[in-house]
């Protein structure tokens, strides 16, 4: 399971960043990694140097073996609750199509 993560212009992406989150990636989608060949995440701030709420973004692609791309998208006041939730929304989504295919 590769994992990627990709950050716009107004986000610094160093590798604190990007070990946090991959880390969290593997605890949370340990049970699906392998049905998963690659991940990727987007972060982004919406508004750039402007403050506003739910400007940050996190957009978390799944790719599991065979199937189509998964993508779920999380709108929240800092990086980390727009990762947790759309951590949320995959781990749903995954599980959901996961027992489709198991019940045909």
């Amino acid at each position: 399971m590769k994992i990627q993560i990709n950050t716009d212009k107004n986000i610094e992406g160093h590798a604190r960043l990007e070990s946090y989150f991959s880390g969290e990636l593997e605890k949370g989608l340990a049970r699906f990694e392998d049905k998963i060949t690659r991940i990727e995440v987007h972060f982004g701030d919406e508004n750039g140097e402007k403050f506003s709420l739910q400007d940050k973004k996190c957009v978390i692609e799944v790719r599991p073996q065979k199937l189509q791309p998964i993508t779920v998208t999380e709108h929240a006041d800092t990086l980390e609750k727009a990762f947790s939730g759309a951590l949320a929304k995959i781990k749903k989504s995954l599980t959901t199509t996961f027992e489709k295919i198991k019940e045909y």
